[in-house]
């Protein structure tokens, strides 16, 4: 007799809709506009006012090299690109300001402290992750054809995420070598919001991890995933409180990894995958600075300039069906 087994159906693809398609088309808009990332403060803070220097004195205050170097990256342009957009702005606005150069940007922006804006005030569910950032190096056709070679090198960025409003709460750029859980500690001491919980894949199932959220603050729920030979490390009879960690070891084995994850919320942390892919995807997967002092400045720029972004508009999207 033949077989007459049905072979299985495939499964249908999710289906997601906007919301909110017109105020969000908007924002995309106003991506584009330069008057979102020269505003009248920056114009009417364009001189260096601060205190004076051994040496040579700062002409431009350290808000007119931030918003040039934002220029730069929102637009993808060069040093010497960007003074020349900017100061033919200034040209067609009538504004009678001195406008830096490609090397006083080039210079400045290895000492520059940025600080993106953040709006959302917690308490905030932080999502975790980390990705690379390619230096220099062959591209990928090379690399795909003869392999890749020593000269190939990258920088790894630390991201930590609130779940709710899309906005970067912190960041990190460090050499490739440095795992994840070593950059925990000093993301969280850029968090200044009240935190109700911290979600990260199973790579951060470190000691040290749970000890700088806890140090941190004591309350704040822990969603990491243990490993799958993890072991209860302080049982019921000990003296002190239960270890964050074994009780998520404990509710995994009660309930299945599976439903804990689904309780817990575990799945938000893919919204950490969200941001690196949107800053990849508007800013590209490469740094061209070379210095590692002007890398970390171009890095925290993109950040800033992705939290304005999120701002001024976000998708809200409902599943179909």
């Amino acid at each position: 007799m033949a077989n007459t087994t049905l072979p299985p159906r495939p499964r249908r693809k999710t289906v997601y809709r906007i919301r909110n398609w017109a105020d969000y088309d908007r924002a995309l808009v106003q991506r584009g506009s330069l008057t979102v990332w020269i505003d009248d403060q920056a114009q009417n803070r364009w001189a260096y006012d601060g205190p004076s220097q051994r040496g040579a004195q700062f002409s431009y205050s350290d808000l007119a090299i931030e918003t040039m170097l934002t220029v730069r990256e929102v637009f993808h342009l060069t040093n010497r690109q960007t003074e020349g957009l900017v100061r033919s702005l200034f040209k067609l606005l009538d504004l009678r300001r001195d406008v830096p150069d490609h090397t006083t940007l080039s210079r400045r922006a290895r000492t520059l402290e940025v600080r993106w804006p953040k709006q959302a005030r917690g308490p905030l569910h932080l999502v975790l992750d980390s990705s690379g950032l390619k230096v220099y190096g062959e591209g990928e056709w090379k690399v795909r054809q003869h392999g890749w070679v020593k000269r190939r090198t990258w920088r790894k960025m630390h991201l930590s995420v609130d779940a709710q409003s899309g906005e970067i709460q912190a960041a990190l750029l460090t050499e490739a070598g440095v795992h994840d859980a070593q950059a925990v500690e000093p993301l969280l001491e850029q968090v200044k919001s009240p935190m109700a919980s911290v979600c990260a894949d199973g790579a951060y199932d470190r000691t040290n991890v749970y000890r700088a959220v806890q140090a941190r603050a004591p309350t704040t729920r822990i969603v990491i995933p243990p490993r799958r030979d993890a072991k209860i490390q302080q049982h019921g009879n000990a003296h002190g409180p239960p270890l964050p960690r074994d009780e998520n070891l404990r509710a995994i084995r009660r309930e299945g990894r599976a439903q804990w994850k689904h309780q817990s919320g575990y799945h938000r942390r893919s919204l950490a995958k969200t941001a690196v892919f949107r800053l990849k995807t508007i800013f590209g997967d490469r740094l061209s600075a070379r210095r590692k002092e002007t890398q970390v400045s171009q890095f925290t720029i993109r950040c800033r300039a992705l939290n304005r972004m999120t701002h001024l508009g976000m998708p809200q999207s409902h599943r179909v069906g």
